[in-house]
C-alpha cells in the first residue's frame, strides 16, 4: 500500500499550489487522511486532515485561512488546496492515512507516503 503525493514545486510568495495523494493498492474512503510537512531541521509539523466522509477538517494555526483539505472518495483522492503561500511554507509534504486516528500525532497514521517538495521563493 502506498500512497502517491503529487503537485509540489517552486512558487513565488502569495502564490498558489495544489497538492494531491493517491492510494494505490487500496482504497482509503473509509480512512481519515491527514497532511505533514518537514522542513529541513526541523520536526515533521501537523498542517491539515480530513476525517473518512469529509464531514470534519482541521488545521494547524499557521495555515488556518489559506489552506484547504478535501477529498474526492469517489477518485480515492485528497487535496491540498495552498494559497498565500510563504517562505516560511516551504518544506516536503507528505499524505497520510489513519484507519481510526484523526489529527496532530504523525505517529498515530497508519500509512505514509512520499512526500512532494514545496518550495516558495520570496
Amino acid at each position: 500500500v502506498q500512497l502517491q503525493a503529487s503537485g509540489g514545486g517552486l512558487v513565488q510568495a502569495g502564490g498558489s499550489l495544489r497538492l494531491s495523494c493517491a492510494p494505490s493498492g487500496r482504497t482509503f474512503s473509509s480512512y481519515h487522511m491527514g497532511w505533514f510537512r518537514q522542513a529541513p531541521g526541523k520536526e515533521r509539523e501537523f498542517v491539515a486532515a480530513i476525517n473518512w466522509s469529509g464531514g470534519s477538517t482541521f488545521y494547524a494555526e499557521s495555515v488556518k485561512g489559506r489552506f484547504t483539505i478535501s477529498r474526492d472518495n469517489a477518485k480515492n483522492t485528497v487535496y491540498l488546496q495552498m494559497n498565500s503561500l510563504k517562505p516560511e511554507d516551504t518544506a516536503v509534504y507528505y499524505c497520510a492515512a489513519g484507519r481510526f486516528y484523526i489529527g496532530e500525532v504523525a505517529d498515530r497514521y497508519d500509512y505514509w507516503g512520499q512526500g512532494t517538495q514545496v518550495t516558495v521563493s520570496s
